[in-house]
């Protein structure tokens, strides 16, 4: 089962409170207190995330088992734990969107 999580909108400004994940060199928001669950991404100039996601807007989706909805998918981002308690990978459709899949301990 998918379940909307958040909207990841990018963006070059600083915002307040935002967290650093060094792996993907990219600064981001916490969308909880936001009214529509949006998470501003901010990303290092050599963030080595592929150019889909350093370029284009992403919704994320909670999964039950990451590894069953990542089978036949086109993976851009193998899982990884940007978070405590998160596991996260990134796919891309066949019209170009990245779609951020995670799932929360």
């Amino acid at each position: 089962m998918k379940e909307f999580h958040h909207v990841g909108i990018l963006t070059d400004k600083k915002h307040e409170n935002e967290t650093y994940i060094s792996d993907c060199k990219a600064y981001i928001t916490d969308f909880e207190p936001h009214p529509f669950r949006v998470e501003w991404v901010r990303f290092e100039p050599d963030s080595p995330m592929p150019e889909a996601i350093r370029t284009v807007s992403h919704v994320a989706f909670k999964v039950d088992d990451l590894d069953a909805e990542l089978k036949g998918k086109n993976v851009i981002v193998e899982p990884f734990e940007p978070i405590e308690g998160i596991r996260a990978a990134f796919i891309l459709t066949e019209d170009g969107a990245p779609i951020e899949l995670m799932q929360i301990d």
